[in-house]
């Protein structure tokens, strides 16, 4: 017997994630635009406020504009509910665009990749990384529940790389790490279209090289990584 626990959110940083209220809403805000509220854990929770694909399903079906722009600042949460609510967004027949406000970590990154355009507002950031899960029981239990883990890994890498310009083994590199992006390294490796920066410097001065500046982002990523760990060694055992 085991009990399990599905997270897509690296329970060692939950104390450090600030607690992010729920926030949840959909208004059209023109004739061709509604505006959807994202913010807040992702996934289904009896402990908390939260918001699941269901919730977001049941407004997705009421919208009717030509475009979708979603606003999201979560820390992240269920990995198959974000990956349900990135696929819904990405069928639903409207153009969407997400803005990032705070945080797109975790189950919110993969939610952010179903943005036609995808809008870093200014000093957010994104984050991606493995799946994680608390679960108990037998040695077989933990080897079928790692193997899950590892399909779900290449699940999540397969949405990235629907957006990534680098290769697929660097951004496999990049969740095995944990990795967090400014705006400007999200638009470097290709996940964000573009941000908003509040800047007054004359553009001459602040022109970068795109080609320099993703190779830079990628060679500070290849200097942090770290040694995989399996499953096992992160689960601590227990004889009953």
């Amino acid at each position: 017997m085991k009990n399990r626990l599905k997270q897509f959110k690296n329970q060692q940083y939950a104390e450090q994630i600030p607690e992010i209220k729920k926030q949840l809403s959909a208004k059209k805000i023109d004739a061709s635009t509604t505006e959807i509220v994202i913010y807040g854990d992702i996934g289904e929770s009896w402990w908390y406020d939260s918001i699941s694909a269901s919730d977001i399903d049941s407004l997705l079906k009421d919208v009717t504009t030509d475009n979708i722009t979603v606003r999201i600042n979560s820390p992240g949460g269920d990995a198959f509910d974000g990956i349900t609510i990135y696929n819904r967004l990405k069928d639903h027949n409207a153009e969407v665009k997400i803005i990032v406000d705070g945080w797109a970590c975790s189950a919110a990154s993969i939610i952010a990749m179903a943005a036609d355009e995808l809008v870093m507002n200014t000093g957010s950031m994104l984050m991606i990384h493995e799946a994680s899960t608390g679960i108990w029981g037998t040695k077989k239990d933990l080897e079928k529940e790692a193997e899950l883990l590892s399909k779900l890994d290449r699940s999540l890498v397969d949405i990235y790389m629907t957006k990534a310009i680098v290769e697929r083994e660097e951004i496999e590199q990049m969740v095995n790490n944990e990795t967090w992006f400014t705006a400007d390294e999200a638009i470097a490796i290709g996940f964000a279209s573009t941000s908003i920066v509040k800047d007054t410097a004359d553009d001459d001065e602040t022109k970068t090289d795109a080609e320099a500046f993703k190779n830079s982002v990628l060679a500070r990523f290849k200097q942090e990584s770290s040694p995989k760990q399996n499953i096992l060694t992160k689960i601590p055992t227990q004889l009953n």
